[in-house]
C-alpha cells in the first residue's frame, strides 16, 4: 500500500497556510500542533519553526536582533520576535500591552489572527491591549474589557458592546468604527 509522507516543514506550511487564510484547519494538523506543544523538547523544533513561519520571521531567523551598537532586525520584526519568544515558552496566560505599535494594520491583523488561533490550539488565556484596532482586528476578540480612569466600564462579549452602550444612551453611528466609538465613550464622564 502506498504511504503518503509529509515532512515536518510541509506540515507546518500547510497548517500555517490554513490559519493565514482564516479557514478551519484540518483536525489532523491541529492534533499535530497540539501534540508538538505537549512533547517538551521533542516537539520544540516543530513548535518553534511553526511560530517563526506564522509570524513571518523565516527571512530573518538567523539574523541577530541587534542593539544600539549593532544593526539587526527591523522594529516590526523585533515586536514579532518578542511575541514568538513568549509563545515558545510554557506559559498559559499572556498579558500583552499595545502589541501593534510600529506595525501596519494588515500585519497587526495577521498577528492577532495567529494569536487567536494559538489561544484555541494551545488552550491559552490572552489579555491584549490595542489602541484603535481596525474593525476586522477588533472582531477577532472574544471579550472586551474597556477601562476608564482605572475602572472597568464594560466587560463582556465583543458582539454585545455596542448594544450595551446603546442601552445607557450612547449610540454608535452606523459608519463609525466601533473601536473609535469605544475610545470616545471611555473619555466621557460616565458617573
Amino acid at each position: 500500500t502506498p504511504v503518503l509522507k509529509i515532512s515536518v516543514n510541509s506540515k507546518i506550511k500547510i497548517l500555517g497556510d490554513a490559519i493565514k487564510r482564516n479557514t478551519d484547519t484540518n483536525e489532523v494538523y491541529q492534533e499535530l500542533f497540539s501534540k508538538a506543544t505537549k512533547l517538551g523538547d521533542k516537539g520544540s523544533n516543530l513548535k518553534t519553526n511553526y511560530i517563526i513561519k506564522i509570524l513571518g520571521l523565516s527571512d530573518c531567523a538567523d539574523t541577530i536582533v541587534g542593539d544600539a551598537l549593532r544593526r539587526g532586525i527591523s522594529g516590526g520584526q523585533k515586536k514579532r520576535t518578542t511575541i514568538g519568544e513568549m509563545l515558545v515558552g510554557r506559559a498559559k496566560c499572556f498579558f500583552m500591552d499595545d502589541v501593534s505599535t510600529g506595525l501596519d494594520s494588515s500585519t497587526t491583523f495577521e498577528i492577532m489572527t495567529f494569536l487567536r488561533q494559538m489561544t484555541y490550539l494551545m488552550d491559552l488565556t490572552m489579555v491584549i491591549s490595542l489602541l484603535q484596532p481596525a474593525p476586522e482586528t477588533f472582531e477577532l476578540f472574544d471579550d472586551i474589557i474597556l477601562l476608564c480612569e482605572g475602572r472597568i466600564i464594560y466587560y463582556g462579549p465583543q458582539e454585545n458592546v455596542v448594544s450595551f452602550f446603546n442601552t445607557i444612551g450612547f449610540a454608535c453611528p452606523s459608519r463609525k468604527n466601533v473601536a473609535d466609538f469605544l475610545q470616545e465613550v471611555s473619555h466621557l464622564n460616565l458617573n
